[in-house]
């Protein structure tokens, strides 16, 4: 099945007789030399032409994710984190298609380790929202889009988001139930900065607007399935830091090429251990929320439900224990670390503010809080 054409400016690119597009970007990106750049990273000792020469050989968007981004991203957990482990695939099956609604802590990392896993599993990978606020260069929209990511046009007027909601929700919905595909999508507008991740409903109500039936019909059609993922060392935490340091009094405005940097320092910077968990099919709690009389109640008792797949099933890290106790100035938590971790934590707490600028004390606090809003969640929801 393809595309309506209204769906043109958002899809990924697709490969068929008429025009292949992935074998067009792929020239496109052999040839920019920040191309070079990720190689080198990821394969310093390997000849640049070998790996342009296999790049070269990919006709389609799900070749691209098997043979550059799957061993891509396996490189990237190798150098820079302990380990990744996972669970709650038994969850899903390869003969249906899924929404999955992910809290969302790193740019690029927290959607590319889902795709490496379900491949790993024998499971189809997904489509993938990408913020048009990414697309920086032709380069990085090119990477996007072979490697079936799709639009989500942010930092427009109101009647402009209006429009372009509906248009996402119809893609959304027709991919999932038409198209048979999975799809990827934040639980929220960009990652969780502060480590208290929130579905939110505006997400919901946009989901919703494509539907026909009533709202738990709707709902039920796209399987929606909670994704946790949890890092050991928060990616980009001392940028967040100082992101929600600065936001305090003002709005916060980004430099132009700060996602770019995003992504580079979510790549390289070390992040210990991760662990990413699926969640269960929320259909089976719709039926609960279905004797809800209003609309708006409905909305939020499914944002909740989803939280609270989201904190059961995020895995709380010594970091994130340590980050507690030091936040109340309590050994509450003690038994889940060691007094030297915790004298490595506090050191590299130390570390990572070094160079921001603003009080000391409220920055590390602001700090704390990123690492410790996790847990705090799960004692809310009665999940410790």
């Amino acid at each position: 099945m393809r595309y309506n054409s209204k769906f043109d400016e958002i899809r990924p690119y697709c490969e068929d007789n008429i025009k292949n597009e992935v074998k067009d970007a792929l020239a496109r990106i052999s040839s920019d030399k920040a191309f070079y750049l990720i190689i080198n990273y990821l394969y310093p000792d390997v000849q640049k032409d070998k790996i342009t020469s296999k790049l070269m050989e990919i006709n389609s968007t799900l070749e691209f994710q098997k043979q550059f981004m799957h061993p891509a991203i396996r490189k990237i957990i190798e150098k820079s984190s302990n380990g990744l482990t996972y669970d709650g695939f038994k969850n899903i099956s390869k003969n249906n298609s899924y929404l999955f609604i992910s809290n969302h802590r790193d740019i690029f990392l927290d959607s590319g380790i889902l795709q490496i896993l379900l491949l790993e599993n024998n499971l189809p990978t997904t489509q993938i929202t990408f913020g048009n606020n990414l697309m920086s260069t032709g380069f990085v929209t090119d990477l996007g889009k072979v490697n079936k990511m799709f639009t989500v046009f942010r930092g427009v007027t109101n009647k402009e988001l209006y429009e372009s909601s509906k248009l996402l929700s119809e893609y959304i919905r027709v991919t999932v139930t038409d198209k048979k595909e999975s799809v990827w999508i934040a639980q929220g507008n960009g990652r969780t900065k502060d480590g208290d991740d929130k579905t939110q409903t505006g997400l919901l109500k946009m989901l919703n607007v494509s539907g026909k039936s009533t709202l738990i019909e709707n709902f039920e059609q796209l399987n929606i399935i909670p994704v946790s993922i949890s890092y050991e060392y928060e990616p980009c935490d001392s940028k967040k830091t100082q992101e929600l340091y600065s936001s305090l009094n003002s709005t916060y405005v980004k430099s132009p090429d700060e996602d770019l940097q995003s992504i580079i320092s979510g790549i390289t910077e070390h992040k210990g251990h991760i662990h990413l968990s699926l969640g269960k099919n929320i259909n089976y709690e719709l039926l609960e929320i279905w004797k809800i009389q209003n609309e708006n109640e409905k909305i939020k008792t499914l944002a909740s439900a989803i939280d609270n797949q989201v904190y059961s099933n995020y895995k709380i890290w010594k970091t994130n224990y340590i980050a507690f106790d030091l936040l109340y100035n309590d050994n509450l938590y003690s038994e889940y670390y060691t007094s030297e971790e915790k004298e490595q934590f506090k050191a590299y707490i130390s570390k990572q503010l070094y160079n921001l600028d603003g009080d000391r004390q409220k920055l590390n606090e602001i700090f704390l809080n990123i690492y410790a809003n996790p847990l705090k969640n799960k004692l809310k929801y009665g999940l410790l």
